[in-house]
């Protein structure tokens, strides 16, 4: 089986994870490190190409960039967390619309169709459980992912 550089780097962080949660390593602090945002930022360079930054409780955190929209879908178990960190998107739901400015956030419920939308560039922190697939539930395409680490 070929795996990917990416792959391969989840998997690292998978293996150190649960390494760190081993019942030897509970209670023992051995590195723990900030992460710089802007820095993180600068290495997403597509709009919808999210990159992996941490993970926290089988939730990964994901920093993209949105510009445009994004096709209709769901995620029937998985809710998720967009917080704006610069710049503001809509949320469009099938009933409604909701603006997300600079420094809120939405939680999506699972099950419910959204989409995303950017009339300019913004910049997006997403919590949702690993390995989430941005299309859910839709149809697979081009920018589906669930993301590599950065």
């Amino acid at each position: 089986m070929v795996r990917s550089l990416a792959q391969m780097r989840a998997k690292e962080a998978e293996d150190l994870l649960l390494a760190l949660n081993s019942p030897a390593h509970v209670g023992r602090v051995t590195s723990v490190k900030t992460i710089d945002l802007s820095e993180k930022l600068a290495k997403v360079q597509e709009a919808w190409r999210p990159g992996i930054i941490a993970q926290a409780n089988g939730q990964h955190v994901k920093l993209a960039r949105f510009l445009g929209s994004y096709p209709w879908h769901a995620h029937a178990d998985a809710d998720e967390v967009f917080l704006a960190i610069e710049g503001s998107f809509t949320m469009e739901f099938r009933s409604h619309c909701t603006e997300v400015k600079q420094g809120q956030l939405i939680v999506v419920p699972r099950g419910v169709e959204h989409r995303p939308v950017a009339a300019s560039e913004c910049c997006v922190l997403l919590f949702e459980p690993a390995g989430t697939v941005s299309t859910g539930d839709g149809q697979a395409i081009e920018l589906t992912t669930s993301g590599d680490w950065i």
